[in-house]
Formats: C-alpha cells, sequence, structure tokens
C-alpha cells in the first residue's frame, strides 16, 4: 500500500472509533505523523501557514535554535513575532463562471506579505536577502545563486499555476505565497509547501508560477543566519514587539484589515449592499462555491493555514513563559475561544460531507508529495455542480452566519483587550 493509502486507513479507523468527521480525524492523524524526510540534506518538517513555515524550516535547516528552549523556532512564536493575527474579508464574483470566492485575512499585514517577513525577520535580528526583479532572466539568476551557495530560497509563487494543487484555470493570476526552492537537478527543481515528503516540480512551471503575478515581481528571499541561537534577550525584544504590533493592528478602525471586518461580514449576511449576500447569490448561483472557500479559509487543513487562533495562542503560552509574565497566557484562553468559534462557523457554512472530505484528501495528497489530480478534478466538478444546481437554503443561513461572526467579534476584542 502507498503512503496515502495508509494514511487513509488510520482516518478512517479513527473515525469509526471516536465518531469524528473525515476533517476533524485527518487532523489528529497527521498531526501524529514524523516529519523527518531528508531530501538534499534538507528536512521536510511539515507545516500549518505557509508563510510561518516557509521561515522556520529554512532556520532549522541552517541550524538555527531558540534561545529559551534549544530547540528549532516553532511556527507559533514565528506567528506571534511577525505581529500575530489580522483580519480581512473581500469577496470576489467570477460572473465569467458563474462563481464567488471569499478571500480571508488571518495573519497581520496579511495583504503585504512581503512587509511582513522583512518585519519577522529583523526583529529576529536574522539576516536576509530580498530580491524583488521584473526580468525573468534576472529572477532565475538569483535562485541559481543562492542554490550554488547552498542556500534554500523563498520564492513567491501563484498557486494555480505552480500546479500541484490542480486549481481551476479561472483561479490562475489568483496569487499564492513563498514555498521554499531547496535543491536543483537539470531542469527540475525540489520544493517545501510544507511537506512531509520530497516534491519536485520542472524548473519552467516554478519560473512561470514566480512570474505569473507581476506585483511580486519575481519575490526571493534568501536568509543567512550569522549565528545558530537565537538568544533569550532578542526573543524578548521581538516577542514584546510582536505583541504590541498585533494589539495596534487588530485596534485600528479599518473594516478592511482590523476586527471591524467580521462585523463588516456580519452586516453583509443580511444587508442590502451591492456587495450583499442576499443580492450576490439571490439567484443562489455560485453560493456553493462561496461557502465551500469560506470553509477552506477556515480549516486549517487547506492552503492557507486557517484562522490560526490557534497557533496564535500557542505563542501567547510560549510568550507568557518566556518573558516570566501570566498576562500573555490569560490572553491566550479568549484566543482559543475564538479559534473554537471560528470552527464552529466553518462547520455551520458548509454541509456537504464529500466536499470536506475531498479538500482533506487533497491536502493530504499534497504534503505526501502525491499527486491530487484525481480528488482536486472531483472536487471541483462537485463544486461546479453544486454552483449550478444552487442547493443551499439561504433564508436560515445567512442570518445563523452573522450571529456567529457577530459573537467572533466580541470575543476577539476580548482577546485584544486582554493583550493590552
Amino acid at each position: 500500500m502507498t503512503t496515502r493509502k495508509h494514511l487513509k486507513t488510520r482516518i478512517r479507523e479513527r473515525m469509526a472509533r471516536t465518531g469524528e468527521r473525515y476533517v476533524t480525524a485527518r487532523r489528529h492523524v497527521v498531526d501524529a505523523l514524523p516529519a523527518d524526510a531528508v531530501d538534499h540534506g534538507y528536512r521536510l518538517r511539515g507545516g500549518t501557514h505557509p508563510d510561518t513555515a516557509a521561515v522556520v524550516n529554512v532556520l532549522a535547516h541552517h541550524g538555527v535554535v531558540a534561545g529559551h528552549t534549544g530547540e528549532p523556532l516553532t511556527e507559533a512564536m514565528a506567528l506571534g513575532v511577525g505581529g500575530g493575527l489580522g483580519a480581512g474579508y473581500i469577496l470576489w464574483e467570477f460572473k465569467a463562471h458563474g462563481t464567488a470566492t471569499l478571500v480571508l485575512g488571518f495573519r497581520n499585514r496579511w495583504n503585504y506579505p512581503d512587509r511582513w517577513m522583512r518585519s519577522l525577520l529583523e526583529r529576529l535580528e536574522v539576516p536576509a536577502t530580498h530580491l524583488e526583479t521584473g526580468g525573468a532572466r534576472a529572477a532565475a539568476k538569483s535562485l541559481d545563486d543562492a542554490l550554488a551557495a547552498a542556500r534554500p530560497a523563498l520564492v513567491t509563487i501563484d498557486l494555480q499555476s505552480v500546479g500541484y494543487w490542480h486549481l481551476p484555470p479561472e483561479l490562475e493570476g489568483y496569487g499564492g505565497y513563498p514555498i521554499v526552492v531547496y535543491a536543483i537537478e537539470g531542469d527540475r527543481v525540489h520544493i517545501d509547501d510544507r511537506g512531509l515528503a520530497p516534491r519536485v516540480i520542472e524548473r519552467a512551471t516554478l519560473d512561470a508560477a514566480r512570474a505569473r503575478v507581476g506585483s511580486y515581481k519575481h519575490r526571493l528571499c534568501v536568509i543567512e543566519p550569522s549565528r545558530r541561537e537565537l538568544g533569550v534577550d532578542v526573543l524578548r525584544s521581538a516577542v514584546r514587539a510582536g505583541l504590541a504590533d498585533a494589539v495596534e493592528y487588530l485596534s485600528a478602525s479599518s473594516d478592511s484589515f482590523a476586527l471591524p471586518a467580521w462585523r463588516k461580514w456580519a452586516r453583509m449576511m443580511t444587508g442590502r449592499d451591492a456587495k450583499a449576500w442576499p443580492r450576490v447569490f439571490a439567484s443562489g448561483q455560485g453560493l456553493a462555491g462561496a461557502l465551500l472557500s469560506t470553509y477552506e479559509g477556515i480549516q486549517p487543513v487547506g492552503l492557507y493555514g486557517g484562522h490560526l487562533r490557534g497557533l496564535y495562542a500557542d505563542f501567547l503560552d510560549e510568550a507568557a513563559a518566556l518573558l516570566e509574565d501570566p498576562a500573555p497566557a490569560e490572553a491566550a484562553v479568549a484566543w482559543r475561544e475564538a479559534a473554537t468559534r471560528w470552527q464552529a462557523l466553518a462547520e455551520l457554512v458548509l454541509s456537504f460531507d464529500r466536499v470536506r472530505e475531498l479538500l482533506a484528501e487533497v491536502h493530504t495528497t499534497v504534503v505526501e508529495g502525491g499527486d491530487a489530480t484525481a480528488p482536486a478534478a472531483e472536487l471541483w466538478e462537485l463544486r461546479r455542480s453544486l454552483d449550478a444546481t444552487a442547493p443551499v437554503a439561504q433564508d436560515a443561513l445567512f442570518p445563523a452566519i452573522g450571529d456567529a461572526l457577530e459573537g467572533i467579534y466580541e470575543i476577539e476584542r476580548g482577546a485584544v483587550a486582554k493583550m493590552g
């Protein structure tokens, strides 16, 4: 049997034993797996969120450890030092395809990932080279130079163009995140996208994915640590800066990039504005797809790492121990309550069990280095079918989503108050 079949068997066994849904059982099983595959001297350690995982995995590759633990920096610590959480909501309509996709921002500066990464590395006092260029040749050379110097490179790609997630053509140029390129052999490159096993793709595919979104300017970051330990004093300073950043960012009045975004979204569920859901989805068409993208955006199992509230609570616990201050741990309790509310919202917005299973299977297959063509094809065909047949009843669902979002908004406001 393949690794993926073994994994699916263990998931099914857990479902039978615990009564959990496929997605929940899958998360528990995968979390228990060892992430110790090594390829070209690079250890594949997995991860939750693409940006934080890329940074901590490359730091671990260089042998960098945190001074307070003697272990590689955690993803939670990277999330917190980088400024923690964010809030953002955008509804994109693809009228030509009869679909709509929801973009949710859950991380600080989610709309400026390059600024986020620079800030994180600067606070950690880790030297790094950040390169951008409009030219494909210069972009290719910068990557070649990094790999020739045995430096894994973080490159920003378009998710549809890179291929292995098997996203539909209408999402080409939609955007993406950084992945790690750690080796090159001829016309193929070895990459890490939170993987537990090696993934090799064509160099031409990678180059096209880097070039597809013009505003990315072939973005590349090469982390070049000057020391093997992130000192306790450095980390304490970085944590304090990250905490202050989080409070300022989330407390802002913007309804696009701060907590009021959740209240705005709640109002869009029952309002009559042009972008209100009762108007956008008056015919019912496209709604199933929007709910699917909402579910995927919230779930930790997916492209972007989910709502991140639980991961941030882990950071606050770690920060409390590092700073010898109980206040962050008290705020962690509130953020875990927020995480519970987000998970409940995910369950509310998507009632199609087969869609849940397919989303989890695509993610599992990609993480394990496999080919997700078959489950992805079924997933997108099912999504198109649901969009066309409009099987979702809106009258009760939309107000329920709005109420859930209002509750999340109030809990998260309280959580920020505990931090500041």
